[in-house]
């Protein structure tokens, strides 16, 4: 979806939903209002969230608007990467070799496993005793 210069994308991860709106600009990236350092406390998180960037040379070309919830902040970091790649995806169709090669066009479906009924966690059972 774009409109006059807007680029909008939505990316997921575990539990987390990320909207992204690519808007271009100088390079700011605002996260649920506030600012990408005061969100993100950890450097890991940011780079992550900034690799498609970085990536095809675009750190300063795009204000970036997101707008993310749900799971945590890995897991949203994850989201954003993938809603950041596809909206740049959508701005250059030829970027979409680049980002594809990295794995940034790629949903990570992993998720946490569902606890079972008799065990202690999603596999871990309680200690047997023969006796």
């Amino acid at each position: 979806m774009e409109s006059e210069n807007v680029f909008y994308a939505t990316g997921k991860r575990k539990d987390s939903v990320a909207k992204v709106w690519l808007r271009p600009g100088t390079g700011g990236i605002v996260i649920n209002k506030k600012a990408v350092d005061d969100y993100f406390e950890l450097d890991v998180a940011r780079d992550l969230l900034s690799s498609p960037l970085v990536l095809t040379d675009k750190t300063d070309a795009f204000d970036i608007t997101i707008t993310v919830m749900g799971g945590g902040k890995t897991g949203q970091a994850g989201a954003i990467r993938l809603g950041i790649s596809k909206a740049l995806e959508l701005y250059d169709p030829e970027l979409r070799g680049i980002l594809k090669s990295a794995g940034f066009l790629t949903r990570d479906a992993r998720k946490k496993e569902r606890k079972k009924y008799g065990k202690k966690g999603a596999r871990a059972s309680f200690q047997f005793s023969k006796r």
